[in-house]
């Protein structure tokens, strides 16, 4: 009887990454698509794990400011190296008081989201000067939508940062040609940046690379934030600004003319800081993963901008 000849297994794929996911700020709507953008993110390579509070409601929060609090301290305590946001909205700032940052970053997490989650991220930097991510959330970036799956460049993104790949990222950029320099990534949403001026867990930080997002806010406000972070001496102290995504705002007649490229002209004659836009972040796609806190390069070849990670960094 002939040999029968053997079959080798199939190869297995690479394990999904675990993702731990809190919801420290507005509450999850009840029609929110949250089983099938787990889904998702789990077609995508990850394994999430649902926080038992993400799905709490108090008023507009996801459960009171002592839940979500909470969230933390299991989050910080639980296996999986990853943690996301299901959303932002609004209420990561009330719990600050209450939170350890240096215990937060001594579990040597990487905590990943944006919008509001940037008051969390600058809080972390000012008092543990911890590394957290810039990056997706849940029901941003993995609900069902337009598109048959999620973003290729968030989803590579995220995959490479918590690898420890991410290397260098480079944009199709706007802006001063021949920047080259190096210095603390940080920054985030316009708006909660700003909420943050002047108190405990505003970071202060000289020479880096300030990055900047916003959505819905009309040009005039996002100019009169900028206005305020340049009197403020911010951007000034800066070795270069990044703008990302500063969308979903509406004009009026009134406004005549007056939108964000004259905003961002006008800035760039206030400032001796080099400003540049284009950077994949905020709210839409593609979105990259970033090193919140972390030292990186920035350099500007013809239309493109690159980042660059410290070896160190990873």
């Amino acid at each position: 009887m002939p040999k029968q000849p053997v079959q080798s297994p199939p190869s297995a794929g690479p394990a999904p990454v675990p993702i731990y996911l809190i919801s420290p700020s507005s509450a999850v709507p009840s029609d929110a698509p949250i089983e099938a953008s787990l889904a998702r993110l789990r077609d995508a390579g990850f394994a999430p794990v649902l926080d038992p509070a993400a799905l709490r409601t108090a008023q507009r929060f996801a459960g009171s400011d002592a839940v979500r609090a909470a969230a933390f301290a299991r989050a910080a305590a639980q296996p999986a190296g990853a943690v996301m946001i299901t959303r932002g909205g609004y209420g990561l700032t009330r719990l600050l008081p209450s939170l350890d940052f240096r215990a937060l970053a001594r579990a040597r997490k990487a905590w990943i989201g944006y919008s509001d989650f940037t008051a969390f991220q600058l809080a972390m930097l000012a008092r543990a000067r911890a590394v957290t991510w810039s990056g997706p959330a849940l029901l941003d970036d993995f609900a069902p939508g337009t598109e048959a799956v999620p973003d290729e460049t968030t989803v590579g993104a995220l995959h490479d940062a918590l690898a420890g790949r991410l290397e260098i990222v480079g944009f199709r950029a706007s802006g001063p040609a021949g920047v080259d320099v190096r210095g603390t990534l940080w920054g985030g949403n316009l708006t909660v940046l700003c909420s943050l001026i002047g108190t405990p867990w505003f970071p202060k930080v000289k020479g880096g690379i300030l990055f900047l997002e916003d959505v819905g806010e009309h040009p005039y406000r996002i100019e009169r934030m900028l206005t305020q972070l340049l009197h403020a001496g911010v951007l000034d102290a800066q070795g270069a600004v990044l703008l990302g995504h500063v969308n979903r705002y509406r004009l009026v007649e009134r406004d005549a003319g007056f939108d964000m490229p004259g905003v961002i002209r006008r800035l760039r004659t206030l400032t001796r800081t080099p400003i540049i836009t284009g950077l994949p972040m905020g709210h839409a796609s593609p979105k990259l993963t970033l090193p919140h806190g972390a030292t990186v390069g920035l350099a500007t070849e013809g239309r493109t901008a690159y980042l660059v990670l410290d070896e160190h960094e990873h």
